[in-house]
């Protein structure tokens, strides 16, 4: 008896292998979008050149191809590759693999480790990799979506590069779908209006561009070409709808941004309602106005973050349209604020020292001395505990030696920053006549 799996009970259908993975790249030359990094003069194509591997962490959104290169760089340097997910791999998945590595490197063959969500992985299993890492044992390349700055242990990027994918770009996807066309000898069933709304739909995605794709030739009758409203209707999707510019969506944004900067609540909330109309993702407006809090709020009003992030994950539980209040919510509290971009700058003038002075050591009185031999060497000689000072307050000198001591951070007399200045004035006046003592 016929049914919806196959022809009868005795004949299932074999599901087809994926579009992405009959498109997956075979050479590095082939990968779309990523051309810092695959293309003549990238920076993987060096390496490769050079005839050197060493560990790597690639960092960038989901569908950008972190998988596919990996793949790639294994076979173009003759290693063994071997693949695990952070998600579904424990202690005793990874000494299965050290294990196996280490048989293959004494039969002078060494491996590609990937490991996907590497940032999954807590700390003591970061720091399993250390040891093979160091020995040689494997090369690992770990993937990531998120910020391996915050979500890495410092050991483990020291001994590794961070390799930045990049979400894919109008002109890469388009690409992506010719080849499928080629690959499918068919035209995809899409007029041009609704091949530039599928694209919006993929996001920047490489992957799920391919999925979608497939649902549209699925979906289509034969002979049948989708408009745009069509394909929306059909896929289940909205796409976000900017007119004809394709750079309304970063137009839009902007505004957005500039409107709360400006602190403009009324502005705010128009750009806000036309991003929200246009089927923007809100969640991706979430995490915008969680930038804006950090960038153009800072301390002037430290609840302004709190609010943003409360925003993003009501969104994320209450979904549309009950969730869009919130971002509504906000936007108005966020544009209402006092604004203070000290925070902002005061950072990236910290990078930039830390960039300039980075293999400096932190002053011996500061640092504690576990060992005999670190107290003999003055570890922690020196060092005063500032809750046992007046005011908590000792006025140490916490940098580097040879660097002095910074002023980064200088914060306006606005919002709650004004009451943050009282406090720096304070210690500052304070560490004036504690060192005039001292002379």
């Amino acid at each position: 008896m016929a049914d919806l799996f196959g022809a009868d009970d005795d004949k299932p259908v074999k599901a087809a292998t994926p579009l992405a993975d009959r498109l997956r790249p075979t050479t590095l030359a082939e990968v779309v979008g990523q051309e810092h990094l695959t293309g003549e003069d990238g920076a993987l194509t060096r390496l490769i050149r050079s005839g050197s591997l060493g560990s790597m962490i690639f960092w960038g959104p989901p569908g950008t191809g972190k998988t596919t290169v990996a793949r790639l760089l294994a076979g173009e340097t003759n290693l063994a590759f071997e693949q695990i997910s952070a998600i579904f791999s424990g202690v005793a998945e990874l000494k299965k693999v050290f294990e196996a590595a280490r048989l293959r490197r004494q039969n002078g063959r060494q491996t590609l480790l990937f490991v996907d969500e590497i940032h999954r992985f807590n700390r003591a299993q970061q720091d399993s990799f250390l040891p093979v890492m160091e020995d040689g044992t494997v090369v690992l390349v770990g993937a990531t979506t998120e910020n391996p700055s915050f979500e890495l242990n410092a050991a483990l990027l020291s001994r590794a590069r961070v390799l930045v994918f990049h979400t894919l770009g109008e002109e890469s996807l388009r690409q992506l779908l010719s080849r499928a066309e080629e690959i499918e000898e068919k035209p995809l069933p899409l007029d041009e209006e609704a091949r530039a709304v599928l694209i919006r739909m993929a996001d920047g995605d490489g992957r799920a561009s391919l999925t979608l794709a497939e649902e549209a030739w699925r979906a289509a009758r034969p002979g049948e070409v989708f408009n745009a409203e069509t394909l929306q209707r059909v896929l289940q999707r909205r796409a976000p709808v900017y007119g004809k510019s394709q750079d309304g969506h970063y137009n839009l944004i902007s505004a957005l941004h500039k409107s709360v900067r400006g602190s403009d609540p009324d502005a705010a909330l128009y750009y806000l309602a036309r991003m929200l109309d246009a089927g923007e993702n809100p969640l991706y407006l979430g995490r915008r106005l969680v930038r804006m809090a950090s960038e153009d709020i800072g301390l002037a009003d430290p609840q302004a973050l709190v609010v943003a992030n409360a925003a993003k994950d009501a969104y994320d539980y209450l979904g549309s349209p009950e969730g869009e209040l919130a971002l509504a919510q906000a936007t108005v509290y966020l544009a209402t604020a006092p604004k203070s971009n000290a925070v902002y700058t005061a950072f990236k003038a910290a990078m930039r020292s830390a960039k300039e002075h980075g293999s400096l050591l932190p002053p011996k009185h500061i640092l504690n001395a576990p060992t005999k031999l670190m107290k003999e060497e003055d570890y922690g000689a020196g060092y005063q505990y500032d809750h046992d000072q007046p005011d908590a307050f000792s006025g140490q000198d916490y940098f580097p030696e040879k660097m002095g001591r910074q002023t980064y951070y200088d914060p306006p007399e606005r919002g709650f920053e004004r009451e943050i200045r009282k406090r720096l004035d304070y210690w500052s006046k304070v560490r004036r006549e504690r060192g005039a003592m001292d002379r």
